[in-house]
């Protein structure tokens, strides 16, 4: 996408955002997806999941279309944590068709969540 402005046109590219969720949204946003939806539990206390936050923002608008990123808090939303026994932060939890199908805790790299994601994004 283009915009002029006083004659000048800059590109913008399109991105797609880290969505949040809570208890009361996570069925409709996550469960019902048709896209597969990978999940970050993380916690505004935990220094990981601040270390993570730019690389799903990346993963989010890159992978647009193919992958929904969405995070959760679970400080706020214990049903959702309680649910899947979520215990350490971040736990990024990969869900397709609603149900869960890979966990991997921890924060990690672009490179190595992506070569972790293949499995089973392809």
């Amino acid at each position: 996408m283009t915009t002029t402005t006083a004659g000048i046109t800059t590109a913008t590219a399109a991105t797609a955002a880290v969505t949040v969720v809570t208890d009361d949204t996570f069925e409709d946003e996550v469960l019902a997806s048709e896209l597969p939806v990978l999940v970050e539990f993380t916690a505004a206390w935990c220094g990981p999941c601040r270390q993570i936050a730019p690389v799903l923002k990346e993963l989010a608008t890159e992978e647009a279309g193919r992958l929904r990123i969405v995070e959760i808090d679970v400080d706020t939303n214990p049903r959702t944590q309680a649910a899947y026994n979520v215990l350490s932060m971040p736990t990024l939890m990969l869900f397709r068709a609603g149900e869960p199908v890979k966990s991997l805790v921890g924060a990690r790299p672009k490179a190595r969540l992506l070569r972790d994601l293949a499995d089973v994004l392809d």
